[in-house]
This record gives C-alpha cells, sequence and structure tokens, in this order.
C-alpha cells in the first residue's frame, strides 16, 4: 500500500490493516496491537522523517507465511532506527507531563521481532508477529 506523508493517509492505512488482519487466526486484541504498532511507526515517519510533505510517500506491505506475519515500512526520509530509541523512564514522563515517547516503548513490547535498515537513502523497518493457529 503506498501512502502519502500526509497523516488524513492513517485511516487508509487502518482500513488496509484491519482488512489484511482478519484474514489471519488473530484475536482482536493481536490485531489492535499490530495496528497501533504500524500506525505508531507510520505515523512517526509522516511527522518527523517528512515533516508531512504529501508529495512524498511511505510504502506498506504485509504478509502471512505459515505462523508469521510481517508487515514491511519502506521510506526515503530521515533515517530513524527504531532499534536504537531509547526508552524513556516512566516516572520521569509523568513527573514532568511530558505527552508522547510511549508509542515505540508499545511497538517493542507488541511485536515480537522488529528489524531496521538503510541502504543509501532507503529505509526499511520490518515488524513481525507470531500468530497462532487455532
Amino acid at each position: 500500500m503506498k501512502l502519502y506523508c500526509d497523516t488524513g493517509q492513517l485511516t487508509l492505512l487502518r482500513q488496509f490493516l484491519e482488512d489484511f488482519l482478519m484474514t489471519t487466526s488473530m484475536d482482536e486484541l493481536e490485531r489492535h496491537q499490530v495496528l497501533l504498532s504500524v500506525e505508531e511507526v507510520t505515523a512517526n515517519l509522516i511527522i518527523h522523517s517528512h515533516a508531512c510533505n504529501s508529495s512524498e510517500f511511505i510504502q506498506v506491505n504485509a504478509n502471512l507465511e505459515d505462523d508469521l506475519l510481517k508487515i514491511e515500512i519502506h521510506d526515503q526520509g530521515a533515517g530513524f532506527n527504531i532499534l536504537d530509541y531509547e526508552e524513556p523512564e516512566i516516572d520521569q514522563l509523568i513527573t514532568t507531563k511530558r505527552k508522547g515517547g510511549l508509542g515505540i516503548m508499545l511497538v517493542r513490547k507488541f511485536m515480537d521481532k522488529i528489524e531496521f535498515e538503510t541502504n543509501g537513502r532507503k529505509n526499511t523497518c520490518r515488524l513481525f508477529k507470531l500468530v497462532n493457529s487455532k
């Protein structure tokens, strides 16, 4: 799915993922965790890497092979390696009343594996979730 770097495109992403995830054996909670994770990564790219420049785009692919869900998010914006992200201390967030900073932490909690690679200006973030057959 090709998404232009406009936060309004997140609605299209959500519909695309909901339709795809309904074809899996994932329960509702797992589907919501995947949706939140992919939306978080994609929204961060749109806002921070692409400055909501709607002439730029992000490619999102979803694939289920055997019991492994793989979501690939490709872009050519300023690189952000999710694996290098240092999680904030929850107590500090509460004390300073800082908004934000929890999304990447949730992505790490919800997904079973995360990969990131950069090849020149092309960045790829892969999110993996094991899907148990029911």
